[in-house]
């Protein structure tokens, strides 16, 4: 094969593929440069999720008219003039691609006027060429618009997600942003409608509300820490808020948004033993620590970054949340918790020091009949449940039924979203849902990236017996609901719902109606700790008892424990014992 040098098109074009790989990645960019110029405000319009429109503008120093070809061009930067700068960079900005990437992809256009300078400069690059500059009158500042994104490059398009995708990756993106630089004014257009405004004044809290709502930016608390060569601040959430998934752990570096796996595990690490197996916090942090101990050099998306004392930052991280978490949360006195129905005497105070870490369980004991292998479970019989007679209920989560092969502990949770699911389905595929109509609609307020999604997908909601409508900025109104989930709080339906769709990025593509009733019977099925009468218990029993699959939930997980009568006789020396 012979060798041959490529063209400027093509490298640009190859150079374009690191760094733009969707919209919100021209937004990140252009944001950054904006920020690094000064601005005060910066305003960003897109259209179609960005690929037809991308506008970003700012109030910021601006380029010089004699420098905008420059400014296109690859590798020219203001940021850095030599090699020792590489390894103490203070910008966000710094490798000279990003406007030459995205200029040899798109219809792009510059216009940009210093305060030096009495008339601004135009630039048009279409897919890499430059047109002439010419004079225009414009405010101080820059403005670029992108067009037509990906354009010459429809192999890229095809990569694309859907614009509901597309569209909540910018507005992530922008509000996490204005979290991280709250002295600016940030705003946000989608389509002609305004999704995000702040106000600049600095206060994080206003921006936190936006981002997260009103309710939920209620179970965060403000940390602040602070050692040698690191300081912490910023937001960190309190047990009752989770995830099933790390996305709302939002990591900034000396004001860039950063995702590192190293700081993540720290993040998950200070919760461990608080949370269940398989939920996440909510946690924003801002590090500040010196720029000669961080190499941003990594990536060419400038998302990545190594520390040159990992185990400091890595530590420092875990005992900030730690110290937090002991501060806000208080810690229960088993001593004084009312079991039983009986109110303890006595308070003991409990305390634990910020580097507690959770003991290995104690080894499980042989049991009685001296069998090694007696508290092995056999498999559950049968794919149908037998007929089960309730025994009763323990600790409000669990039913305990006898079936004809042994004991029954069955998750009434899981049960109850097993048996919702089911009814929900099979009114769905009749066309018939019945729904309740409330006397005073419920509103509900959502994040913009939330509010997006819910917005995009109501025709879906209403077919499964939901009347929503907007109600304003990011808010909603909840008109009715299908009758089979009026015990439980619609919000929490709602909410479960956008969050499947921020898991899950296409949920529509197939079985949409499923994937969306499994979330929504999750939300509204009878939760732990619920005490239920002995007639709502023995319903449950009967409606598990009829489903197709009642071993598991809609989402997998199990419904139930069987005991069997044999396990039982060996557990108590019954069988097998001499």
């Amino acid at each position: 094969m012979t060798i041959k040098k490529l063209s400027d098109t093509i490298a640009s074009q190859i150079a374009a593929g690191e760094v733009v790989d969707r919209p919100v990645s021209v937004v990140k960019e252009l944001i950054e440069n904006a920020i690094d110029a000064g601005a005060s405000e910066i305003r960003v319009e897109i259209r179609k999720a960005g690929r037809e429109h991308i506008r970003v503008s700012d109030n910021g120093e601006g380029i010089l008219y004699e420098e905008l070809e420059l400014a296109v061009s690859r590798h020219a930067t203001s940021k850095l003039s030599k090699t020792e700068e590489l390894f103490d960079i203070k910008t966000l900005g710094f490798r000279g691609e990003a406007l030459a990437s995205i200029g040899s992809v798109s219809h792009l256009t510059l216009v940009s006027k210093p305060a030096s300078q009495d008339v601004a400069a135009k630039l048009t690059v279409d897919g890499g060429s430059n047109s002439p500059m010419q004079r225009v009158a414009a405010p101080i500042g820059t403005e670029i618009t992108v067009q037509d994104l990906f354009y010459n490059v429809p192999a890229r398009l095809k990569f694309l997600r859907k614009d509901v995708t597309e569209a909540k990756h910018i507005t992530g993106l922008i509000t996490r942003y204005a979290m991280a630089y709250p002295q600016i004014r940030w705003s946000l257009t989608q389509d002609g409608n305004l999704e995000f405004q702040s106000t600049g004044n600095g206060n994080r809290i206003e921006i936190l509300q936006a981002l997260f709502g009103t309710n939920e930016s209620k179970s965060l608390m403000p940390l602040s820490f602070g050692e040698k060569d690191l300081s912490i601040d910023g937001f960190i959430s309190d047990l009752s808020l989770t995830r099933s998934n790390r996305k709302d752990i939002t990591l900034f570096v000396n004001g860039r948004w950063v995702q590192d796996p190293t700081l993540t595990a720290a993040v998950i690490k200070a919760y461990n033993t608080m949370l269940m197996v398989g939920r996440y916090p909510v946690v924003v942090l801002f590090l500040t620590i010196p720029t000669s101990l961080v190499d941003v050099n990594v990536h060419p998306t400038k998302a990545e970054v190594r520390f040159r004392d990992q185990d400091h930052v890595f530590s420092g991280v875990q005992r900030a949340i730690r110290r937090g978490l002991l501060a806000y949360t208080p810690i229960p006195d088993l001593n004084s918790l009312n079991l039983w129905g009986r109110q303890a005497s006595s308070t003991i105070p409990v305390s634990f020091d910020e580097k507690w870490q959770a003991q290995p369980a104690e080894p499980m004991q042989t049991p009685i009949g001296g069998d090694p292998t007696a508290m092995q479970q056999e498999p559950l019989p049968g794919t149908h449940l037998p007929l089960l007679r309730l025994i009763g209920q323990v600790a409000s989560t669990y039913l305990v039924a006898e079936g004809p092969d042994g004991l029954y502990l069955i998750d009434q949770h899981a049960a109850h979203e097993r048996v919702l699911f089911d009814q929900m389905m099979a009114q769905y595929r009749a066309s018939m849902i019945p729904s309740q109509k409330f006397i005073e609609s419920i509103p509900v307020e959502l994040s913009p990236e939330k509010a997006g999604i819910l917005e995009a997908n109501l025709e879906t909601m209403t077919s499964l017996g939901f009347e929503i409508e907007p109600f304003g900025p990011n808010t909603f109104l909840i008109r009715s609901i299908p009758m089979i989930v009026d015990r439980g709080d619609p919000k929490d339906a709602i909410l479960a719902v956008v969050d499947a769709f921020e898991e899950d990025e296409t949920p529509l593509e197939n079985e949409a109606q499923a994937k969306i009733a499994a979330r929504v019977c999750k939300g509204m099925a009878v939760k732990g700790g619920q005490a239920l009468s002995e007639a709502e218990q023995r319903n449950l029993l009967l409606n598990l008892e009829a489903s197709q699959s009642p071993r598991t939930c809609p989402h997998g997980r199990p419904t139930m424990i069987h005991l069997s009568a044999n396990l039982l006789e060996r557990q108590f020396g019954r069988r097998g014992a001499r």
